[in-house]
């Protein structure tokens, strides 16, 4: 599955990248607490030099705990990293953003020399919701459909702290197919890129290996079939998706991805640190 992957999009992206670096102080990326590897900016480590880099894992009220975790314990053994699993049920953990960056500079007087963070993150992942939290008002637009901010925008957090958030850097998408159906589950790809049936047989396959009980509680499995297709099928019965013929795969399979992404059928990380990252380019 190769959704909008084009390599001079990936290279602007990388070159607004390369021209806004050195005149900010840090970088915070925000990226999606079940997917963090599969929602990163691919260029960002190599970019970034030795700029201090906080991940900032929104949706983590969505994501397997444990396995969060994992991800942060990762992400913070990497040279000047931080990492910080937020959600917007609890905004007090993300208004701690500007202490932890200060931190970073405690020799600096930022009344004299403000700082500086270029903030990044993929369509849908919560980075607008997260500059309004910071900002204490509604700065940036926010929408459940990717691609919702367009321009440039510099946010005053305070006298001392600027926000510089850049859209048109952010990339579309992977060579790697198995990154590319983590992102249309997780909601990060447009609907018109994708089929829903097409993604719900790879989320099914995946829920099956890994919260085989998450299915049996939401969907009232008795026997847990080995089949994706199988286990929709019984899903689309339940909840009436039938057509002349047999089930409505297209209808069952946005149902599912849907209950998947609100969280109704708990809290699901898709990837862990070690082996999910550990993907075969696509040619």
């Amino acid at each position: 599955m190769l959704i909008n992957w084009y390599p001079g999009h990936m290279n602007k992206a990388r070159k607004q990248v390369k021209d806004i670096m050195p005149s900010v102080d840090l970088v915070i990326e925000v990226c999606d607490a079940r997917l963090p590897f599969s929602s990163a900016n691919p260029m960002l480590e190599k970019l970034r030099g030795t700029k201090p880099f906080l991940k900032v894992l929104s949706k983590s009220d969505l994501a397997d705990p444990e396995v969060t975790e994992l991800w942060l314990a990762e992400i913070k053994q990497a040279a000047q990293a931080d990492a910080l699993a937020i959600t917007t049920e609890q905004p007090s953990i993300a208004r701690s953003i500007p202490r932890r960056v200060r931190d970073w500079f405690p020799d600096r007087d930022t009344r004299v020399k403000p700082l500086k963070a270029l903030i990044l993150g993929i369509p849908n992942v919560g980075k607008s919701t997260l500059i309004n939290t910071l900002a204490g008002k509604k700065i940036a637009n926010v929408g459940n459909e990717p691609a919702v901010t367009k321009g440039q925008q510099k946010i005053r957090i305070s006298d001392d702290f600027t926000l510089i958030d850049s859209p048109g850097m952010t990339w579309p998408g992977s060579k790697n197919e198995t990154v590319n159906y983590r992102l249309a589950t997780s909601g990060a790809i447009r609907d018109t890129a994708m089929e829903y049936d097409d993604v719900a047989l790879f989320a099914m396959e995946f829920m099956l290996e890994r919260y085989p009980e998450n299915l049996k509680k939401q969907y009232q499995f008795k026997n847990l079939p080995e089949a994706p297709l199988d286990a929709l099928e019984h899903i689309a019965r339940r909840r009436g998706c039938m057509q002349r013929g047999g089930a409505d795969f297209q209808r069952v399979g946005e149902l599912f991805v849907r209950e998947l992404r609100a969280g109704k059928i708990g809290r699901i990380s898709l990837e862990r640190p070690g082996k999910d990252c550990e993907l075969e380019k696509v040619s």
